[in-house]
């Protein structure tokens, strides 16, 4: 897992647009990756709505906001529009992204235990660096969270 104070590690994936994003070409932004399970889901479509509520307030922070999931584009395009979200959809189809970060985990529901990504928010600043690393966290009010968190530095 990934701690603070440690250099974020670098991607490049397509968003639901197929156009590819490289973290290491934001470097003039905050960045915040938020981790999630899959689209169009009760918890990650809060989650979603309200980061993309906020991305008014996250953009006069110099932030860019990345949701990033196992999903294809094609499925994220589809969760966009359905939901009029803001913010960009990335796809980690192989999942080497969510290794990178340690979100990949072994999750239990039901008695049935089985490999899937933990819902987890890293806030990157411009120099790359983790500022912030959160494994396991509750989708409702989180995006309010990570704003006032920016707003601290």
């Amino acid at each position: 897992m990934l701690q603070q104070n440690t250099q974020a590690p670098d991607f490049t994936l397509p968003d639901a647009d197929m156009q590819s994003i490289s973290l290491s070409e934001l470097r003039d932004s905050i960045v915040v990756l938020y981790f999630y399970p899959k689209d169009d889901t009760p918890g990650c479509t809060l989650e979603a709505i309200e980061f993309s509520d906020l991305e008014d307030e996250f953009v006069s922070h110099n932030t860019i906001v990345l949701g990033i999931s196992r999903d294809d584009c094609i499925s994220h395009a589809d969760f966009r529009d359905k939901h009029g979200l803001a913010v960009s959809l990335l796809s980690d189809v192989d999942g080497e992204v969510c290794h990178q970060y340690g979100v990949w985990q072994e999750k239990e529901k039901d008695g049935i235990k089985k490999m899937g990504i933990v819902r987890s928010t890293f806030v990157i600043d411009t120099a790359g660096m983790v500022r912030l690393a959160q494994y396991g966290v509750t989708a409702k009010g989180h995006a309010v969270a990570i704003l006032n968190f920016i707003k601290s530095f």
